[in-house]
């Protein structure tokens, strides 16, 4: 009965004091049966099948959070690439799809739907060309629809025609929203080696290897491991792993039950648990506070890749510990605007787009939630995607970058985005161009490691 106790007290403590949440309960919904060259029947279909199958999911999510005790703060859905259905669709129509696919999120009460996709690592196909050329207008004419474009792939190389196309987007993206800070680039990524299965915005979609529909869970909880941390600041490195593994076992076994019973209750099977510790602007709730903790006086520093590789693999032995089903990119964000520390390493100059570049090679994502300055050139843009797209090609890794040029603002300015997206400084770029590298086009070959068959 103590040791029970004990769970309960410390589960209290996790809640209220610790910033453990669920980070998103994701449903994911096949729209390949929505398919149809007559555009309006297509949305139908569409606007039908996701308001048919997520009708309870914000209701039944809720309900299992106050009867648990634990809050689920986003309630999200993932659709199959937006691209398999714009085969014979125009530019108009396309649009008109993402403003179908935002109503629905919208009426159902989701705080975002993802999706609006294309995998073109390898090629583009009409359908994938369709929504690269509507995707600037698609995410900034909606407010819920998330984008992401993959671009490249261990086994494939780097689509460059797509870099060069990507940069495109994400400057005129980002014009279309200048009265909000460019925000419709906040809803784009542009992945290498892209998950089927993340439940995660904006890069979530439904992926070809899944189901008719399913529950992925996203669990998170920065402020447990940090005060677990301050609770040994004696301890060495070894046992910094130990207590971040621990703790990372018991955020994931709250999170996989929470996900299971809102699967049950929807009757739809569950999917997977993706463990990544996802920062937020809440007080103690942020990644590179933890780096901090482990033992730099600012994180940016040196030492900052030795202590976030620690972390990283601490999160994912822990939680593959706890669950059998670890899917989506389960390890640890590194979102500047989302994270009070990583934006005090910036303004006190220990952190820098280079340094986050670097740290991308050893955490799940990539260059995440960047404010950079609005004058940017699109083949600067493409340039840092096909730098960030090589270390994962090379690594095996996910990899993957949101940007945001914001139009009119200079180096140094603080930008708001507002709500979990948080406040970003702006950072300047790189003055040298690489636009002859960009404008060659072609792909870059699958490197050695893609021949291990």
């Amino acid at each position: 009965m103590s040791i029970a106790m004990n769970e309960i007290q410390e589960t209290i403590r996790m809640v209220q004091m610790e910033s453990l949440d669920i980070r998103t309960v994701t449903m994911g919904i096949s729209l390949k049966d929505c398919i149809d060259a007559d555009s309006k029947e297509m949305n139908r279909k569409v606007y039908e099948k996701i308001t048919g199958y997520a009708k309870e999911l914000r209701s039944t999510a809720d309900q299992v959070s106050k009867e648990y005790g634990v809050p689920i703060i986003n309630k999200r859905i993932s659709i199959t690439p937006a691209s398999e259905l714009l085969g014979q669709a125009t530019v108009e129509e396309a649009v008109e799809l993402a403003k179908t696919l935002d109503k629905a999120a919208e009426d159902l009460g989701v705080d975002f739907i993802g999706g609006y996709s294309a995998l073109v690592h390898k090629g583009i196909t009409r359908g994938d060309q369709v929504l690269l050329d509507s995707l600037a207008r698609a995410l900034s004419e909606t407010n819920r629809v998330c984008g992401s474009v993959s671009v490249a792939t261990t086994a494939t190389g780097i689509n460059m025609d797509a870099v060069r196309k990507m940069g495109e987007v994400i400057k005129e993206a980002a014009e279309l929203t200048a009265e909000s800070n460019g925000i419709a680039c906040a809803k784009l990524v542009v992945f290498c080696n892209p998950v089927e299965d993340n439940p995660f915005m904006a890069g979530a979609f439904h992926g070809a290897g899944e189901g008719e529909a399913v529950i992925n869970v996203g669990v998170s909880g920065p402020g447990v491991v940090l005060n677990a941390l301050k609770r040994h600041p004696e301890a060495d490195l070894g046992e910094v792993s130990e207590i971040i593994k621990r703790t990372v076992f018991k955020i994931t076994r709250a999170g996989e039950l929470l996900g299971r019973v809102v699967a049950e209750r929807l009757e739809l099977p569950f999917g997977i648990m993706d463990l990544s510790l996802a920062p937020t602007n809440a007080q103690n709730d942020s990644v590179a506070e933890i780096l901090e903790e482990i033992g730099l006086e600012r994180v940016g520093t040196h030492g900052t890749i030795a202590a976030l590789a620690l972390m990283n693999d601490a999160v994912k032995k822990g939680g593959a510990m706890a669950s059998s089903y670890v899917g989506g990119l389960s390890g640890a964000f590194i979102p500047v605007s989302e994270d009070n520390g990583m934006i005090k390493g910036l303004e006190d100059g220990a952190l820098s787009l280079d340094k986050l570049e670097a740290m991308t090679c050893v955490c799940s994502v990539g260059l995440d939630m960047i404010a950079i300055t609005g004058d940017v050139s699109p083949a600067t843009l493409s340039g840092l995607i096909a730098d960030e797209m090589a270390i994962g090609m090379i690594n095996k890794k996910t990899t993957a970058v949101r940007v945001i040029p914001v139009p009119g603002k200079k180096e140094g300015e603080m930008v708001e985005f507002g709500g979990l997206l948080g406040r970003a400084p702006v950072i300047g770029v790189n003055p040298f161009g690489s636009d002859k590298l960009i404008q060659r086009g072609g792909r870059i070959p699958a490197p050695l490691q893609s021949l291990i068959n």
